[in-house]
């Protein structure tokens, strides 16, 4: 068996390797050699106190200047509080209870230590609350001095159960004592061809692994680095040209518009013409469709750009050219608003077959799970006589009992809703495979990554027709400055005298069930950092009572029955509702102009695309919108950075570049959609672009001369690796 498949249970004993599997998903020795080092502290040099961010793991290195127990309780309890310095700022310690003892003994002033742990605020200073510490000073009672003297020492991503020195120990266990790690690296399997390797001048794999655990000098973690950013890259970019190979060899139907056909038709009936950014994208969409294999677009563009006018066009093109289209939206009052969009843009060519309808018309039908039998059978029907050119649906769509006439095309709408099965279970209903064009608002991290790996043909449309109106946004720190909160109700009541209307979004709901569901959710960490998320329920019975008890507030949300939550929208759509209190079902597709509003409660607890989703159901008419982002997080802390960002753009791309940043990107190849497994772990999407572009053009060539990799034994291996069965099989779908 090769040393990287060793589990680790042999290795390190069962109890540590039970927290690495379950804790940091590390389950073989080679999971643990590719778990890198995040940053290095340096013997002597010391980590900056006063940069330390809020509410993050960390690990510092620094000096106790004081340490002092405190009772309270009449005696009763003990704090024993430590204050550490580094010449850069000081910290606070604070340990209670039993947990005095050992570092009352061990953190004498002048001692010099390792902490782990989260920062947080006590009486507005930052502090580590019960910190994991191992001391480095002589005199401290452990051998560590030596082990330490003179080197880097490698800070590694770590969590509460396993700090990053004890993962450090457990990789010096696999690699073996220092100057004879070439025997614990022996038998690696190396991805890189020889001639790459050495073209462009890379370190050898068991060097690499060898200088990122155990550097000597700064330069060796660049030489890692260097190299292990390679590794990533290309076998990467090698799946992803066979894959690009694969696909080009695919049978698709070209759909070729017919002259003055139905898309004539309808380009002749619009009130108004379309943006140059429009026009040209459609031009690319038409030439993807004209191609004998499957079109595989990303349609990029701002809330209200005009995407589902592209997305239109596109679908009368290939109905033009005798097939199906199918729309999929995220939730029914999404496809029920599509559907009537759609149908009124189209009007008599909606109506193909019906007294009074457009002789070049087609039928545009709504499938949806809530739909009543009967017409459920008709629109059933009408798929598979080929009656109904245009299906706007949500995942009912997929079932079995769905058969389709000639799929020609597939649009997926808000593409981060839906899992991959689910589009490609649509995709298995064409005869042949369907083209597939993917819209989205705001691209999350994993689709920014694989365009940056330009898997997708990617459009943009960043113009905004004429018409909509700006968003002006603000984050509003609740806690620090009361009063900010108080100036946002009158702002919503300001909106309201002057004819609008505004949301008030919350991230939960707050009923029965909604309590006990967050209650089983929440971990002991969540009990003890955090108030639960704000409620619709709660929220608008304190506002009717309060600050809006003249307006007319209603709410929304997921579990309300499909004819209230209609009826509700309904009205709010009418204006007789002046404030909507809901949760994010409001999210995509609600489209109200009159709303000018929008107060989003406890806003770090959303995502970027998210909030930027939100924040586009305001502004939609003529008149400016707002949106004011509610937070208790100080000011410093990660997440009001996050809402920051948010406020001061509005571009969707760059919030989704913020987001990678932030989040990472989320397995490229799996299913995972933050950082927490990524498959890249030294390659940063956004930094590493030339890498990227350099080892996609490597990559080319080989698949282009050796498309089954029969001359490169070891990259096979590797991508074997990469591509387990799951991965595979996502990547495939696509």
């Amino acid at each position: 068996m090769p040393v990287l498949d060793e589990p680790l249970k042999k290795v390190l004993g069962g109890n540590t390797a039970k927290v690495m599997a379950d804790h940091l998903d590390l389950h073989t020795v080679g999971d643990l050699l590719h778990h890198y080092p995040r940053r290095y502290a340096e013997r002597g040099e010391l980590t900056r106190l006063s940069d330390l961010p809020l509410e993050e793991h960390v690990t510092v290195v620094a000096q106790v200047a004081d340490a002092r127990v405190h009772t309270f309780n009449g005696g009763r309890g003990r704090r024993l509080e430590v204050t550490i310095t580094d010449g850069s700022g000081r910290l606070q310690l604070v340990f209670f209870g039993k947990g005095v003892h050992k570092p009352r003994t061990e953190l004498q002033p002048g001692t010099r230590a390792m902490f782990a742990g989260k920062v947080s605020v006590f009486n507005r200073k930052r502090q580590l609350a019960h910190p994991e510490f191992k001391a480095l000073g002589a005199g401290s009672g452990t051998e560590a001095v030596e082990a330490f003297a003179n080197q880097l020492l490698p800070l590694y991503p770590a969590c509460k159960q396993m700090e990053s020195w004890q993962i450090q120990q457990a990789v010096d266990t696999v690699l073996g004592p220092a100057g004879h790690e070439e025997s614990a690296l022996a038998g690696l399997i190396d991805p890189l061809p020889e001639s790459l390797r050495e073209g462009r001048g890379l370190a050898t794999l068991p060097e690499a692994l060898r200088k990122i655990h155990r550097p000597g000098t700064k330069a060796d973690i660049a030489t890692a680095r260097d190299r292990l950013k390679w590794d990533e890259a290309f076998v990467l970019q090698v799946a992803l040209a066979r894959r690009r190979r694969a696909d080009a060899q695919l049978p698709a139907a070209p759909r070729k518009p017919a002259p003055d056909g139905l898309l004539t038709a309808f380009d002749a009936r619009l009130p108004f013409t379309l943006t140059e950014g429009q026009r040209q994208v459609s031009e690319e969409i038409f030439a993807d469709l004209a191609t004998d294999h499957p079109m595989h677009r990303l349609l990029q563009g701002e809330v209200g750009s005009g995407k589902t006018m592209v997305a239109l066009r596109a679908m009368l093109g290939v109905v033009d050219a005798g097939g199906q289209a199918a729309m999929l939206a995220p939730t029914e009052v999404l496809a029920q608003q599509h559907h009537r969009s759609i149908t009124e843009m189209m009007g008599e060519l909606a109506e193909g077959g019906l007294l009074g309808g457009a002789e070049r018309g087609t039928k545009v039908v709504l499938l949806t799970g809530s739909m009543g039998a009967a017409a459920r059978r008709q629109a059933l029907l009408d798929l598979v006589t080929g009656e109904a050119g245009i299906v706007i649906g949500t995942h009912a769509l997929i079932e079995d009992k769905v058969q389709f006439h000639d799929l020609g095309l597939v649009v997926v709408d808000e593409q981060h809703r839906f899992g991959v099965e689910q589009r490609d279970a649509l995709r298995s209903k064409g005869k042949q495979p369907p083209h597939l064009l993917v819209m989205t608002a705001t691209p999350i991290p994993r689709t920014v990554a694989m365009t940056v790996f330009g898997d997708l043909e990617t459009s943009v449309l960043d113009q905004l027709p004429s018409g909509r109106s700006p968003i002006a946004s603000h984050v509003v720190p609740a806690k620090d400055k009361p009063h900010f909160l108080a100036r946002a109700w009158e702002r919503v009541r300001e909106e309201v005298a002057a004819g609008h209307q505004g949301y008030v979004v919350c991230p939960r709901i707050g009923d029965e069930e909604d309590e006990s569901k967050a209650a089983k959710e929440k971990s002991p960490e969540d009990e003890a950092e955090k108030r639960p998320p704000l409620a619709v329920v709660d929220i608008a019975e304190q506002l009717v009572k309060g600050p809006l008890s003249d307006l007319r507030v209603e709410v929304l949300h997921g579990r309300m029955q499909p004819e209230a939550k209609d009826e509700v929208m309904r009205r709010f759509a009418a204006g007789e509702v002046d404030v909507l209190v809901a949760t994010t079902v409001i999210e995509v597709g609600v489209n109200v102009p009159n709303a000018t509003a929008m107060v989003i409660m406890d806003a770090d607890r959303f995502g970027v695309s998210q909030l930027h989703q939100l924040r586009g159901r305001v502004g939609r008419g003529s008149a400016a919108g707002l949106c004011l982002l509610v937070t208790d997080m100080p000011e410093g802390s990660p997440a009001r950075s996050r809402l920051g960002a948010v406020a001061a753009t509005l571009d969707g791309f760059e919030l989704s570049r913020i987001d990678l940043e932030q989040r990472r990107e989320g397995d490229v190849l799996g299913q995972a959609q933050s950082g927490v497994r990524s498959s890249l772990r030294v390659l940063a999407v956004i930094d590493d672009e030339e890498v990227i572009a350099a080892a996609r053009e490597e990559a080319a060539a080989i698949v282009a001369a050796d498309p089954e990799l029969a001359g490169y034994p070891q990259l096979r291996t590797a991508l074997d690796a990469l591509l387990d069965k799951e991965r595979a099989e996502f990547l495939d779908k696509g």
